[in-house]
């Protein structure tokens, strides 16, 4: 049997869910955008690594401060805050883009 859930607990469910629908409403270009972000990478990089103009990255990356909430500010770094709020609510196992072409090249694991 079941005990009912207490306000505290739905509380704290409905705002996790509320921070998750933030990375839902990112493309999923803007979500491998955001990832290779997450990395380190450079736009120049990410632009080589998904295989699109440096432009399009920065449009990519406006997007993505835009839908996070992320306004331009003298006092924060919007690249490492957008990092931030990805690693905050994204699950551990998610891949990203360079990873997706590897795993096409390796061979299985026989265990």
């Amino acid at each position: 049997m079941y005990a009912p859930a207490g306000p505290e607990v739905v509380t704290q469910l409905l705002a996790a869910s509320r921070r998750t629908d933030v990375l839902a409403t990112l493309t999923a270009r803007e979500r491998d955008v955001l990832a290779l972000m997450a990395e380190g990478r450079s736009n120049t990089a990410i632009a080589a690594i998904l295989v699109l103009s440096e432009r399009s990255v920065e449009k990519h990356v406006g997007n993505i401060f835009s839908k996070l909430g992320l306004a331009p500010s003298d006092a924060d770094h919007r690249r490492v805050l957008a990092v931030l709020r990805y690693l905050e609510l994204s699950p551990p196992a998610i891949e990203h883009p360079a990873e997706k072409a590897f795993d096409a090249r390796r061979p299985p694991v026989v265990g």
